[in-house]
């Protein structure tokens, strides 16, 4: 029997499940490893752990859901937010998908280590799935065992959060919370695994489905289970379109497209790299979901990949994001073909993207530089040979763009120069010094074509370009120290991040370049897919 504490929080928690009401379920109850076919999803309950404890909350996500801080402060909390606890009306489950990994196809993927407690309405009548990583195997776990480690779930704690306060579409995070048990990992799959503490984190979204789930039915060639979740998937997510018909399909496929393109746009104006661009790691609502392998660029080098496996093809390398989700959507567009028999429609849809990103990179690049707008005859050269010199300089990007809005219209050369030093991981070259000096004359000229006052300017970047970012090296020293019992720095980095755009006071180590320690350190540079 639930208690009156437990009764207190589910009294603030409208769960919905439309989900699991809606679409069809897998009739085996049993809870083991398989394929599942003409189901999108498998009850299943999570793993009961021994001793949970509070890591961090998220007090912006709970109160969008209507949680007080007395009651994420408490144990009932706890124990249902780490799985132990199953409330009333919460219906949990695991979905099936499936997707491509690296280019291949990979067959049935699914839900190897989320657990789906249900669908919250809050008071706003907004939909939010939560979701437990790290909670123990599903149906989908193939040969894994469903849990998660505490780096894996503080980093992506910390990103998903982060990556809200900075303007970024993505699915967010409510808590992380230890298991007080430990996981064998291997982290750099070299035959050393050891033991790590484990964690759960509770994530949340409006919706947590992929690309991949409509990929693996119309590879089934099951087209009826195909076209209920995309009816589905239209009537819930996408309300403000018609009813679902062959016309609607197509309009829907061009919004995902057209906010696909948008996410890329803030991916690439923050300097955030993925890592795993899989087609199962794409959200139908063009939100960053499955923060794994991914890293924020320091020096700027469009082939940087924080992801050890893409190491040598570098495949999902930051230079590469735009191209590889066209690719992806171009797969979800083969995917729902069946349900339209039209490709022209789809081939515009896709045009949507290329139209979408384009557009908003060169409007991104004018806000990042101060400009009004971007005019193609001037900027695209002005753009060109600025991102060339910082890839030749090692430049760090985030500092970088935030103190050229520092610099006024009318400054030396020498002023510039010494900013392009200061935010370089080397020391210029006489070469690069002379770059420099070309190219701060030909972007004070376009300035002055501008005519924009220097404060107002100023404002305009600092809006776009942010102070703080989860630099990589800052997620390892957080974890490093959670590790130890300590999580004061995961605090400290939480609040700073909640304001990315503001100086503070302070706090000015969380907004320093990379240390030289960290260039190679694992977790600072590069991961594995391990967690």
């Amino acid at each position: 029997m639930p208690s009156s504490s437990d009764n207190d929080v589910l009294a603030t928690l409208t769960f919905d499940n439309r989900f699991v009401r809606e679409l069809p379920a897998d009739p085996e109850q049993a809870n083991y490893r398989r394929q599942v076919y003409q189901a999108c999803y498998s009850r299943v309950h999570p793993k009961p752990v021994k001793a949970p404890r509070l890591l961090a909350y998220s007090t912006e996500m709970a109160a969008l859901l209507g949680l007080s801080e007395e009651t994420c402060q408490s144990d009932p909390f706890c124990q249902v937010f780490v799985g132990n606890r199953i409330l009333p009306a919460m219906d949990p489950y695991a979905t099936c998908y499936g997707g491509h990994q690296f280019g291949q196809w990979a067959g049935q993927l699914g839900d190897g280590r989320a657990i789906n407690l249900g669908e919250v309405i809050n008071e706003k009548g907004q939909r939010w799935a939560l979701q437990l990583k790290g909670a123990g195997p599903t149906p989908y776990s193939r040969s894994a065992d469903g849990l998660a480690v505490l780096r894996s779930s503080l980093r992506e704690f910390l990103c998903s959060e982060a990556m809200h306060h900075l303007g970024v579409p993505t699915t967010r995070a409510l808590s992380v919370i230890l298991t007080g048990e430990h996981v064998v990992r291997d982290m750099f799959y070299d035959g050393n695994p050891q033991l790590e503490p484990g964690a759960v984190v509770c994530r949340t979204a409006p919706s947590f489905t992929r690309f991949g789930h409509f990929q693996i039915f119309s590879a089934r060639n099951d087209l009826d289970t195909l076209k209920k979740l995309v009816d589905y998937t239209i009537r819930t997510d996408f309300p403000h379109l018609a009813a679902p018909s062959e016309t609607v399909y197509c309009q829907w496929f061009s919004e995902i497209c057209r906010r696909t393109a948008e996410m890329i746009v803030h991916w690439q104006r923050v300097g955030f790299v993925h890592g795993v661009m899989n087609t199962d790691n794409m959200s139908i609502l063009g939100l960053t979901i499955d923060y794994g392998p991914y890293g924020w660029l320091e020096n700027y080098d469009p082939d940087w990949t924080p992801n050890t496996t893409d190491a040598q093809g570098r495949r999902y390398r930051f230079g590469n994001q735009p191209k590889i989700a066209y690719w992806n959507l171009v797969q979800l567009a083969n995917a729902l073909y069946p349900l339209i028999q039209n490709v022209n429609p789809l081939e515009e849809a896709l045009n949507v993207y290329a139209a979408t990103f384009e557009l908003g990179w060169q409007q991104m690049m004018a806000n990042k530089l101060g400009l009004r707008t971007f005019d193609p005859a001037q900027d695209d050269n002005l753009v060109a040979d600025l991102l060339n010199l910082l890839h030749n300089a090692e430049t760090d990007m985030t500092l970088f763009f935030r103190d050229l809005a520092m610099l006024k219209l009318d400054d030396e050369i020498a002023a510039f120069q010494r900013l392009l030093q200061q935010s370089s991981y080397t020391t210029p070259t006489p070469e690069i010094q002379a770059r420099a000096k070309q190219w701060f004359q030909t972007y004070q000229a376009r300035l002055r074509l501008d005519n924009r006052p220097d404060n107002e300017r100023q404002q305009a970047m600092n809006a776009v370009n942010p102070r703080y970012v989860l630099r990589n090296y800052l997620a390892q020293q957080a974890i490093d120290l959670a590790e130890q019992d300590d999580f004061c720095m995961v605090r400290e980095l939480l609040d700073t991040l909640r304001q990315p755009y503001q100086e503070q006071p302070g706090r000015e180590r969380f907004a320093e370049k990379r240390p030289e320690w960290a260039k190679h350190r694992a977790g600072c540079s590069m991961l594995s897919c391990s967690s």
